[in-house]
């Protein structure tokens, strides 16, 4: 076909037909001199040696996409879970809960086997670990009354990395805040702030007390510990002063940290520091917990044995990762709260899956042989009877996410949370009372002293909380419903901070937030009033 004149018009056919053979005709020997390149000229694509042609035939004239798209380093990164790990990275370090136990004499196993009455173990406490496929839910009763519930979904790298270590990247320092965000992986930057960052005084400017932006730059790598989960807008909160817990110490690596539970008593406190002078490793520090009280020498030395083991593995992987990398993950929720919690005060530990129950069967027999009775299976099969509805769970906790709670003698609380606070007013409601209107609400606001702090603490609330309790005239009473409610926090293992009650009856306190707490975890926010609990008259509006 000869070629067609600049400016004329032309066929579609024809000018497909002209892309298609300009760049044999460019090269053609005959020519006297080679065409200039025009708009719509297509070059053939070298072939890679061995490549016959065919296999390709199928997909000229597509563009090949990289894989990953433009913004594959940005944002979570890593495998698509949130756990910084990119696709050939090795997994994260995790706790390992087969352990053999140390061999005690009949004597000191008696001694730490509890309390039984006809041949059963007997308890303050029974934990009940139910397991589905979507998620674990481990609720803790006191009697038959439910005091502390948790959920944990399987391999959530992104919302439950509460403990979790990472190899993370400065994204940026803010002076101003005194705080840096930082890159571990999750699809909201982490915080570090200042007074959790570690540093050598003979290093930076500024000795004891150095400015932010004196110890962390841009882009730099630094490893790190979550101390609070994300919760909301806002992501995890971060510590460069890393904490590996065991049954019976917590280890501080690279530190010189040295400490004693305040919980045990003075005679056992001795002890225990005799015992950590000798097995204490010069170059970590180790803090004994509650749980050490009447162990051994030989339990206490291995639990360090096994923390330094894991740190080691934990410095391993560091080096071999590059970040933003996940390096140590905090075992299943069942493992961490019997890690924690677990003790001759629970009568007993039931979980009704199977799988699950060998695992924490097998690490109790590990580090508490004495207590290993007290971890049982529960087959809601042969049961006939699902574990939460056998002990009234699922009832109370409808209740705990109710606004409303009721009082024993008719009064009420009613809770409300903002985004700022958590506001709870106390009513009298239904209770009358019967000799005068102070000593009603004296004795209203006792019960719901009470009530209160265990709904605190079932429900999770954290952050800043106002009661507003009924008012006093004498403060003689203020005074004991402030005892009251000390005393009911007391038994809450969450930190709190207590401030006396005005004249106007309001209290002032505070509850270390960790995460979302019970409401959030069971509910979603409202499509239509994006929970405002109100919607808006939009006809009356437009008028």
């Amino acid at each position: 076909m000869a070629d067609t004149p600049p400016g004329s018009s032309t066929s579609p056919e024809q000018r497909q037909d002209g892309a298609r053979t300009a760049a044999e005709r460019t090269s053609a020997p005959g020519d006297a001199a080679p065409r200039k390149p025009q708009i719509g000229d297509r070059r053939e694509v070298p072939r890679p040696p061995g490549d016959d042609g065919a296999a390709s035939a199928g997909r000229t004239g597509r563009r090949r996409r990289r894989r990953g798209g433009r913004n594959r380093n940005r944002g979570g990164g890593g495998n698509g879970n949130g756990n910084g790990n990119g696709g050939g990275a090795a997994a994260p370090v995790q706790l390992d809960t087969e352990i053999d136990a140390v061999e005690l004499d009949e004597a000191q196993l008696e001694a730490r086997r509890g309390k039984h009455r006809d041949g059963k173990p007997v308890g303050r406490y029974l934990m009940a670990v139910h397991r589905t496929e979507h998620a674990t839910q481990i609720a803790i009763l006191e009697g038959r009354e439910l005091i502390e519930h948790y959920v944990a979904r399987p391999a959530d790298d992104v919302s439950q990395i509460h403990g979790n270590i990472y190899l993370a990247r400065v994204a940026n320092v803010l002076p101003g805040m005194e705080a840096a965000f930082v890159d571990i992986g999750t699809p909201k930057n982490a915080v570090l702030y200042r007074g959790d960052v570690t540093f050598d005084p003979d290093e930076v400017e500024g000795g004891e007390r150095p400015k932010i932006e004196d110890v962390l730059k841009p882009k730099q790598t630094i490893l790190c510990q979550v101390t609070k989960n994300p919760i909301g807008v806002k992501g995890a909160r971060l510590t460069q002063e890393v904490s590996l817990p065991g049954r019976f110490v917590v280890l501080v690596p690279n530190s010189s940290t040295y400490g004693i539970s305040k919980r045990l008593p003075d005679n056992e406190r001795k002890r225990l520091r005799k015992i950590l002078d000798g097995v204490k490793p010069a170059q970590h520090g180790v803090i004994v917990r509650t749980a050490a009280e009447d162990v051994t020498t030989e339990e206490i030395e291995n639990d360090v044995t096994r923390l330094v083991a894991l740190w080691d593995r934990i410095e391993d992987l560091a080096k071999r990762s590059q970040a933003p990398a996940l390096l140590y993950r905090e075992p299943d929720m069942a493992v961490r709260v019997i890690r924690e919690e677990f003790s001759k005060d629970y009568r007993a530990v039931v979980i009704d899956d199977e799988a699950l129950y060998r695992e924490v069967d097998e690490y109790v027999s590990g580090i508490t042989p004495a207590l290993a009775d007290r971890v049982q299976h529960y087959d809601p099969v042969a049961e006939k009877l699902p574990l939460f509805e056998r002990h009234h769970i699922h009832e109370q906790l409808h209740r705990a996410l109710d606004r409303k709670v009721w009082l024993p003698s008719g009064g009420s609380l009613i809770i409300e949370h903002t985004e700022a606070l958590t506001v709870i007013d106390v009513n009298t409601g239904k209770n009358v009372g019967k000799d005068s209107l102070e000593d009603t609400v004296y004795k209203n606001n006792l019960e719901a002293a009470e009530e209160i702090a265990r709904q605190l603490r079932l429900r999770d609330i954290g952050g800043i909380i106002v009661i507003d309790f009924i008012d006093m005239e004498v403060k003689k009473n203020r005074d004991d419903v402030g005892r009251v409610l000390r005393e009911a926090l007391s038994r809450d293992k969450t930190r709190t901070q207590v401030f006396d009650i005005s004249e106007l009856g309001l209290v002032e306190m505070t509850r270390k937030r960790i995460g979302e707490g019970l409401l959030v975890g069971f509910t979603e926010e409202c499509e239509v009033c994006r929970g405002r609990g109100v919607v808006i008259d939009d006809d009356l509006l437009s008028q």
